[in-house]
Formats: C-alpha cells, structure tokens, sequence
C-alpha cells in the first residue's frame, strides 16, 4: 500500500493504517479527521463505495470535537490482510456479521480506545453499524444508520408458535412476466464479479451511471414502503435492485441510462472523484466486496446461525436514521424502516428518529453532505451533553 499514490483529500483530512493484524489479521486503510484522544466515532462506508465516500462529512464532525475514523472494509479498498480469492475459494465465513464485527472491535483497540463514542454506517456500513451496536453495546455506545434500515437479528422458533413461511424470493421473482431476479442474489453469484470487473460500457461509464440512476438525479426514484416480502411487491422497484432475468448489472445500468445525462451527478461526484472509485477497484477487483452478499444470501446462510448468539437481542444505545428521501434502500425490506419503534427491536427511549433529507437519493452522505453533518451534529451534541 506504501507505492499507491496518496489520495485527493480535502484539507482536514489524513491518510493512517492501523495495524491489526496479530488481531483480526486486518492492515486497516484509514481517513481520518480531528485530534486522537477525542471521542472517537467510526464511519462505515457500503457497496461499491469506500472509506473516501465519507470525505464531505469527517472535518466538520471532527471540528465539533470528535475524532472521525473513516475505514475500507474488509474486502475493500487499501484495507489489506483479507485473502484475495476467486469465487470458489473464498473462506465466507469471514464475512460473516461477526466477524465483520470482530474486525470494528479490533479496529477500536488498534486505534488505542476501549469504546466508540459512536458508529456510523451507510448501505451494507448500516448493517456495520447496526450489528456493531447490538452484540456489543459497551464498545459502540450510539449507532447512526444511513439508507439501510436496521433489522433484529433472526432468532429460533418457539415451541408452540406457527412455522413462519418461507419465501424462495428469486424463485417467486422468475414466475413474472418478464422474469426478474433480485440484486442480492444477483451479487452472490459466480458470475457477479467478472460482470462488475469487466463492464461493456467501460468502468467509468458504468459506476457513473449506478450512482445516477441511485441518486435523486434520476427522477424514476420515488420510493414508498413496500406491503410484503413477495415477488408482486418488489417488483415495481427499480432494475438496480429487481432485475430483469436475462441482464447483468452493467447491462441493467446500461439500459436504464438510455437518455441521461452522464454528467448530471458530477455537481456532487466530480469526475477526479468518480476516478477515485475506478483506480481502486481495477486494482483490487470486485469479489472482495461481493462477498458480503454471498454470506447472507442462498446456501450461505447457514453461516449466518452464529447470530442466534443474538437471537432477542435489540438495540440498547442511542440510535437514529438517516437517508434520502428520494432512496429505495429506506424500503426495500419491508417493515424493517417502522421496525425501529418496536420495542423488541429497539429499547425504548433510544430511537431518536428518522430523517429523511429532500434531493438525496442513496448517496446522501455524498449529495447532501451539510444535510447530513447537521443532522450528526444535532445528534451527537445532545449525547454530548447528556452522556451515553
């Protein structure tokens, strides 16, 4: 990582590896913004975005007296330590939410503190977050997620209670007409990664379109709650998520860019930003990050059973949510947005609300940073004052 060229970071902002590798085997890739031995909040970045994806928002947190930590993921970035393997050989059990867990406790502890003051996470970095907060509270003392709404941890089946129905969601999705499929399942395939590896329109046409047709850019984005887990519900949601049968995704983005303007999201993603991203994954590829989907989807699921450790488990700190409003994310599992005022998900007296910022999509870290710094700041001051 030391012959990589330094990244194009905004003033308030510094490139540090914490080495954790007799730990979690991780050499973290850092930004980081505000003074070590401040109270330490961790942002988490999701797919396909990387710890840069948080550069609007650490130096204005980090001005309020906070000391911002900005990480690649495993799988991610100039993060390094996680084992680069084709399909095939890939131990998924690292990517399951406890040890992605395991990674932020070890991270906190290489970063030379015993607790965060709070975590933040947007897309997969919400789940991050979400998960963080719940198995270890004392450690993550309030969690902020971002576009991906927070939903309790499965728990087994109590004697007595009715057998839940389970639902072969691709397999419900292929009886429509036209066939779809959805993302997720999409993302766990073998073929996933060279599709986002090797896109026909090019890599940087590509990402550029993904994060247009996800943004409030794209005018198609008018999301609202969805009934039910089921094929007719999820059907009327854009083809960035229920695909159709046949397409890749870069096909998918390619066909629905049909028309736009490639230009239009460089008001708040610059072409010398856009680069950022492209750089990075033409060199480490796509399968790192793609496997986070595979260990939560199809046969892989069954290494998702260590978090019936958690099973009951709810969150107990300090916590808010934060998204576009013009975001699909807010809705694609169903209830699990409302789920945050039940009491068997989240502790009563911690859930301080959700807000929904206008002209963002899912990027809203990136297209409505000072939206969302205000509403950090709103949130962390009142803990400030009021300790956790």
């Amino acid at each position: 990582m030391t012959s990589l060229e330094p990244l194009p970071l905004p003033n308030g902002l510094r490139e540090e590896t914490v080495d954790c590798s007799q730990s979690c085997g991780l050499v973290w890739h850092t930004i980081v913004a505000g003074q070590r031995g401040k109270p330490l909040i961790l942002f988490c970045h999701g797919f396909p975005e990387l710890a840069f994806s948080w550069r609007k928002v650490l130096p204005q947190v980090a001005d309020a007296g906070f000391f911002c930590v900005a990480m690649d993921q495993r799988g991610y970035g100039r993060t390094t330590g996680w084992p680069k393997r084709e399909f095939h050989d890939v131990a998924l059990a690292d990517y399951t939410y406890t040890n992605l867990v395991r990674d932020l406790v070890c991270l906190v502890y290489g970063l030379g503190y015993t607790e965060a003051f709070g975590i933040v996470g947007h897309d997969f970095g919400g789940v991050s977050s979400a998960m963080a907060a719940v198995i270890r509270p004392d450690v993550f003392r309030s969690t902020v997620q971002l576009s991906h709404p927070h939903h309790p941890p499965p728990r087994p089946q109590i004697a007595g209670e009715p057998a839940k129905e389970k639902v072969d969601i691709q397999a419900e999705l292929a009886k429509l007409d036209p066939p779809q499929k959805h993302y997720k399942y999409y993302n766990s395939t073998a073929e996933a990664a060279s599709h986002w590896d090797n896109p026909s329109q090019g890599l940087e046409r590509f990402l550029r379109g993904y994060f247009h047709l996800k943004s409030a850019d794209w005018p198609v984005n008018a999301p609202q709650p969805l009934e039910r887990w089921a094929a007719e519900d999820l059907a009327p949601m854009p083809e960035y998520y229920i695909m159709q049968k046949q397409h890749s995704m870069p096909e998918a983005i390619l066909h629905n860019m049909e028309g736009e303007d490639y230009a239009k999201t460089e008001r708040w993603l610059s072409p010398g930003d856009l680069q950022v991203y492209c750089r990075e994954w033409r060199r480490t590829g796509f399968q790192g990050a793609l496997n986070w989907y595979r260990s939560q989807t199809g046969s892989a699921m069954e290494l998702a059973k260590d978090m019936l450790l958690f099973a009951g488990r709810r969150i107990e700190v300090p916590c808010i949510f934060i998204s576009g409003k013009q975001d699909w994310g807010n809705y694609q599992q169903p209830g699990a947005l409302e789920s945050y005022e039940d009491p068997q998900t989240v502790k009563p007296g911690c859930f301080r609300g959700v807000r929904l910022i206008d002209h963002a999509g899912h990027w809203v870290q990136q297209e409505q940073p000072e939206a969302v710094v205000k509403e950090l700041l709103s949130f962390f001051g009142t803990l400030k004052a009021t300790p956790v």
